[in-house]
């Protein structure tokens, strides 16, 4: 008998994943092993073996029935499939023009307009039949029924079933018994999760985290109803933090629409807050964001903005500097972005000892992936790639989603300095940390990448590159 994966972790097999995953489903939908033996006509303890991952699934349609009883939404498949390499993953996508809208670096990003809902749509990397990549908005609901890109979805974040059923929606309905539940307050629940939670998305990237916070969100909203004074206030700082948090991973996962519906939120609940530093900082979020869309109309006016709001000389100040910089940058800017860069460098010593939580990841580190981004984007490829490198070198052991993005953009550099071998091959690493972590925004500095090797294609690493990206999209059907 193989040992009972009851802790799944990163360097378990793909079998340890299947039969962990397929024994938390059948948990979350309230059935024994014997009742979903009974309901699918299979024998207990094949279904057992599954689950303890000594034995591996034979027939894919007995794994397409457990899917669907359990509502797996194709997650079980596409798991099983990960067990059989040899299996095929690619699956067509049609591509209707009110999903796909044109951006500047020929990315099609198509915006969310319901992301409060439980069913939001999720965005799919897909190859066009004239060879251009595009990310796809699809709906979650027709995605998870099996209809289009399963297998390029599940690799970039769709994968992850909703687990909130109606017992559990009950439970919020009752606030006082649910804050009963807890050992110690909730508010320190609630603390103590977002921490882990943060401490995890670097590791295993935005796809594992969200449903989570989302589900954390409408908790907290549930016990504020049964809550007055300080544990209200503190209840209400908690829902702004995660809301907060749920608009990095959205943005993670190159969702920028729903990243912006969660900014807003955390914006307004901030002010409910009364915290100024916590408003300063959803500002200054704000800017980044709209940096990363390349909003060049927005984003030195929300790094203002939020300088303004911020303490003098304070360190969230100095965060909303750092994010002008790369706004001027954006606009060609050149002198301005620097003089920014400098600036807050010169400031480092200083906001050290600035006691509150938010930036304090702001460092010579963290300046030099700006600069780099700003040199980049003002074509000082060569001289953008170096410093990329300096800093990942740098970074601490843990930081895997931000390495897969740096390692990105470093190729994106070299690739502009003329130097394709090395940016292929940068590009494949950067490719692998996009397949663990579900970072969208890996994925769109790839696409750039990809764009840009085009002179090069026939040269063996460049190739290389071409077709193991290729090889995670969905296509056009």
């Amino acid at each position: 008998m193989g040992q009972q994966p009851n802790v799944l972790t990163p360097e378990q097999s793909p079998l340890h994943r299947f039969g962990y995953t397929l024994r938390e489903l059948r948990k979350v939908r309230g059935m024994s092993l014997r009742e979903l033996a009974a309901k699918s006509f299979m024998s207990h303890s094949k279904l057992q073996k599954w689950e303890n991952a000594s034995r591996p699934p034979k027939d894919r349609a007995e794994v397409e029935l457990i899917d669907s009883l359990l509502r797996a939404g194709g997650v079980l498949v596409d798991l099983w499939e990960r067990i059989n390499p040899g299996v095929s993953t690619r699956a067509p996508v049609s591509v209707s023009a009110p999903h796909v809208s044109e951006a500047s670096i020929g990315l099609a990003t198509a915006g969310i307009e319901r992301a409060a809902s439980d069913h939001e749509g999720i965005f799919v990397p897909a190859r066009l039949r004239d060879g251009s990549v595009v990310f796809v908005a699809l709906d979650r609901r027709d995605l998870l029924r099996g209809g289009v890109g399963i297998g390029a979805a599940a690799a970039f974040g769709a994968g992850t079933p909703a687990v909130a059923d109606s017992e559990v929606v009950q439970a919020l309905k009752q606030p006082s018994r649910m804050a009963a539940a807890y050992s110690g307050t909730p508010i320190e629940h609630f603390r103590q999760a977002r921490r882990l939670l943060i401490d995890n998305d670097n590791l295993l990237g935005p796809r594992h985290a969200i449903a989570a916070v989302r589900e954390h969100i409408e908790k907290i909203k549930s016990l504020r109803q049964d809550t007055q004074g300080a544990d209200r206030h503190d209840l209400m700082e908690l829902q702004t933090q995660y809301a907060e948090f749920a608009s990095w991973l959205y943005q993670d996962m190159g969702d920028f629409g729903s990243a912006e519906f969660w900014l807003d939120r955390a914006f307004q609940w901030s002010h409910t807050v009364g915290d100024g530093d916590l408003t300063s900082y959803v500002m200054a979020r704000k800017a980044q964001l709209a940096g990363e869309m390349r909003d060049l109309v927005d984003v030195v006016d929300l790094a203002e903005a939020a300088q303004r709001m911020a303490r003098p000389r304070s360190r969230l100040a100095a965060v909303a500097r750092t994010y002008e910089s790369y706004g001027h940058a954006l606009r060609g800017e050149s002198s301005d972005s620097e003089r920014a860069i400098d600036d807050v460098r010169n400031s480092l010593d200083r906001v050290s000892s600035d006691t509150t939580p938010w930036g304090v990841w702001l460092n010579e580190q963290y300046l030099d992936v700006h600069r780099a981004q700003g040199l980049e984007v003002l074509g000082r490829h060569a001289q953008a790639a170096e410093v990329f490198t300096t800093a990942i070198k740098a970074l601490p052991a843990g930081y895997h989603r931000d390495r897969g993005v740096y390692l990105a953009r470093a190729a994106v550099a070299h690739a502009g300095a003329g130097s394709p071998e090395e940016a292929a091959a940068i590009g494949l690493q950067a490719l692998a940390v996009a397949k663990d972590t579900g970072s969208g925004r890996i994925m769109r500095e790839l696409v750039r990448l990809d764009k840009t090797l085009l002179p090069w294609q026939r040269q063996s690493e460049v190739s290389a590159f071409h077709e193991n990206f290729d090889a995670v999209l969905a296509h056009e059907a």
